[in-house]
């Protein structure tokens, strides 16, 4: 039996969600916002470190601090939240989704118009990381490792060494020697960090952390405690090379092994998912290849900014508000092999609206690179790029309006500036 009808429901409280209820709930719609956790604002709440908001903002704000300004806003809209409650499914009934909420009162049933997925990621273990050995305690993502110290106020290692150089891995080399703990290096397999410039400078440069590239982790030694690791040397296809092995003796593996989109509802619905993001297949609305179900943020793509997180939501949100069922004319959105992938998949073109942000990532690093976007064979935008690093997302706006016809082949190049 259905409790009760919504226009948007928002599932997920961290930056994209509340985004996602502002927007939807400014444009008039009737919003539920539901998360797990007791208090909004996601892993913000943990990320004590500033540099959010540079963009959107244009100051450097903690992670807590970024959390607050939105949800003061969300406090002055009419948007009902639920804490401490899971969606344990979703079905589709007619024009309509009914979804089954579980919390500490019980079962309830919201039918809703639309749902704007914002569920975020979670990280890669060292079960995917195929590390061999035993279980001992001690091994523990990057992550966790955060909210043990700034949320617990607990130290979960004296001696560290940390595996993978994303951005969170490297805020946690600055973060544990900050607290007293000995960070004895960070380890990347590939040959360059995958984190920010300014945080592998702030982060291990000014505190002499020492940085090992083309080296991973083989191998954990202990029984109920970690007593130590081997490190090897990696080839080009990040294969351990034989007889490069080095036991380094430490109390704890941080891993910071990356982050995979949180998808098990959109999948429970048969949203087609992309095999390169792990992320629904979306248009310029963040609307799914599933009329109804839009995704927002970390959901549909790991971002390297919060800003482009929140930026997301917002155009779910007001998309996911302003929702009319009918056909939809999709045009795909094509790249050339320089690029890894961009997102959106694909433009709707009856809901061409202004400008449209396009994020992509390239599928290598590149100096000196214009980005061009054409429509049936005419270059309508270019962007010069000083360097496109490959494990960065970069963003650039287009406006379509106009310039689209439904047959119409749009497509992003790359090309060496001149």
């Amino acid at each position: 039996m259905v409790t009760s009808r919504v226009g948007v429901v928002v599932i997920g409280g961290g930056p994209a969600g509340i985004s996602a209820a502002i927007a939807a709930s400014v444009d008039g719609a009737s919003v539920l916002l539901v998360d797990k956790d007791a208090r909004l604002g996601g892993t913000l709440k943990q990320a004590i470190h500033d540099g959010f908001g540079l963009l959107r903002y244009d100051e450097r704000l903690t992670g807590p601090e970024y959390a607050y300004r939105d949800m003061a806003t969300l406090e002055q809209t009419n948007t009902l939240v639920m804490l401490q409650t899971f969606v344990s499914r979703i079905v589709r009934i007619g024009n309509a989704f009914q979804l089954t909420l579980c919390n500490r009162f019980g079962i309830a049933f919201v039918e809703a118009k639309t749902i704007v997925l914002a569920t975020g990621c979670i990280e890669r273990t060292a079960r995917q990381m195929f590390i061999h050995g035993s279980r001992p305690a001690g091994v523990l993502t990057a992550g966790s490792a955060q909210y043990f110290i700034n949320m617990m106020g607990q130290l979960p290692a004296k001696y560290s060494l940390i595996l993978g150089s994303g951005d969170i891995g490297l805020v946690m080399a600055r973060r544990l020697s900050l607290e007293g703990a000995k960070v004895l290096g960070v380890y990347e397999p590939k040959q360059a960090p995958e984190g920010l410039l300014r945080n592998v400078s702030e982060c291990l440069n000014d505190f002499n952390i020492p940085l090992h590239c083309e080296h991973t982790v083989t191998y954990v030694s202990g029984n109920h405690r970690l007593k130590g690791v081997v490190i090897s040397r990696v080839d080009k296809n990040l294969n351990p090379i034989r007889g490069s092995e080095n036991l380094v003796k430490c109390d704890s593996l941080i891993l910071s092994v990356g982050l995979i989109p949180e998808n098990e509802l959109a999948e429970s619905l048969g949203v087609p998912i992309s095999t390169i993001t792990n992320g629904p297949i979306c248009d310029q609305n963040y609307m799914t290849l599933l009329d109804g179900i839009f995704c927002c943020g970390n959901a549909v793509h790991i971002n390297g900014m919060v800003d482009y997180i929140s930026e997301s939501g917002e155009v779910a949100g007001r998309s996911a508000a302003r929702y009319i069922e009918r056909d939809r004319h999709l045009i795909e959105v094509h790249t050339s092999k320089d690029f890894l992938y961009s997102v959106p998949q694909y433009l709707d073109f009856d809901m061409m609206r202004g400008e449209t942000a396009l994020l992509f990532k390239s599928k290598e690093t590149r100096e000196n690179v214009v980005v061009r976007v054409f429509v049936d064979g005419k270059d309508i935008f270019s962007q010069e790029f000083p360097i496109l690093r490959q494990q960065e997302v970069e963003r650039i706006g287009v406006s379509f309006e106009s310039i689209l016809h439904t047959e119409s082949r749009v497509e992003l190049r790359m090309e060496v500036s001149r």
